[in-house]
């Protein structure tokens, strides 16, 4: 009998949501146990890296890795599983764009280490203040720590990415879909995005009701309004990003009367998620008077979190460390 194909999977900075993901696959895991030999699983198996270096290259059918990319261990890791992989499967969103580890790019290194050691709020201030160094000598020998990068990275600004699984999480639906496709071999062009390839608004069950011509005098928050569960949320003044987000994810927040908040990432044809999402807010705005813009602006306290909540390591219009954004 042919070997399984071998599977990995790997957690960088993440939240843990998506390994979680992977176990709500429920009954469907033990079909996914029985197809493949997972050879690599840190967070649920028993293996270490050294299992991993001594596999030959391109052993490992798929990788699924999921995380953006904070630390030189992650980067490691990253690059030997490329190594020893056939496959590598960006597997959620802070993966796929850089996700909410990815704000840190509004800082550096330096600024972040000051706020949590030396000058935030809920340090004890004295004369003895450390900071985390990579290594130190101790009597026992030498002691290191992974270095901790300057910015945020999503996978494929570190190693070639064949394949994209969307979402924060990814749903159980394209998880299933997903590994399907790839034991069957029945897979897309690589790089592509293994979810809807047009808007969410298409499979939004609130469609229909949105009006023809879609105009806002006034930008609302959720905890503001009791939302009406059969009227489009941005004919109601919530701030949606259905129409700029890719679909696939069926509709999971809009079903739980909450707006896209846009973790499926962009369509195929838009390079920066956040400039389009500005793009569209700029266009529904029903206004002229730019004193009337601007209040209903102010109703977006923090612009780069949400346009750029999962992609601001993907920001392609300037420096990353020039966007505020109204911050």
């Amino acid at each position: 009998m042919a070997d399984k194909p071998k599977v990995a999977f790997y957690w960088c900075a993440s939240c843990g949501g998506c390994e979680e993901a992977v176990v709500d696959l429920a009954e469907e895991i033990l079909d996914v146990v029985e197809a493949v030999d997972i050879v690599f699983w840190p967070v649920a198996l028993d293996f270490k890296v050294e299992d991993v270096e001594a596999m030959e290259d391109g052993s490992i059918a798929v990788s699924f890795i999921n995380g953006a990319v904070r630390l030189s261990e992650q980067e490691e890791m990253a690059h030997l599983l490329r190594q020893k992989s056939q496959l590598v499967i960006a597997f959620g969103s802070c993966s796929h764009l850089g996700g909410v580890p990815g704000l840190a790019n509004l800082w550096d290194k330096a600024s972040i280490f000051d706020y949590y050691y030396v000058s935030g709020p809920t340090v004890e201030h004295g004369e003895n203040i450390e900071v985390p160094e990579v290594k130190i000598e101790v009597p026992e020998g030498t002691l290191e720590l992974p270095e901790f990068w300057d910015e945020v990275k999503s996978l494929d600004q570190v190693v070639k990415v064949d394949y994209y699984l969307p979402g924060c999480p990814p749903t159980v639906k394209i998880v299933s879909n997903a590994i399907k496709a790839i034991l069957s071999g029945d897979l897309p062009p690589p790089g592509s995005v293994l979810a809807g390839t047009r808007a969410l608004c298409y499979e939004c069950p609130l469609n229909d009701s949105k009006p023809e011509k879609l105009l806002v005098k006034e930008i609302k928050r959720v905890h503001e309004v009791e939302i009406d569960p059969e009227t489009c949320l941005l004919a109601q003044g919530l701030l949606c990003l259905g129409p700029v987000t890719r679909g696939g994810c069926e509709s999971l927040c809009i079903e739980g009367h909450m707006p896209c908040t846009g973790c499926f990432g962009p369509l195929d044809e838009v390079l920066d998620q956040g400039a389009k999402g500005l793009s569209f807010l700029s266009s529904i705005i029903d206004a002229d008077e730019e004193e009337e813009i601007l209040q209903i602006l102010d109703k977006v306290p923090d612009p780069v979190g949400v346009f750029y909540r999962y992609s601001l390591p993907r920001l392609s219009l300037t420096s990353k460390k020039e966007v505020k954004l109204g911050g």
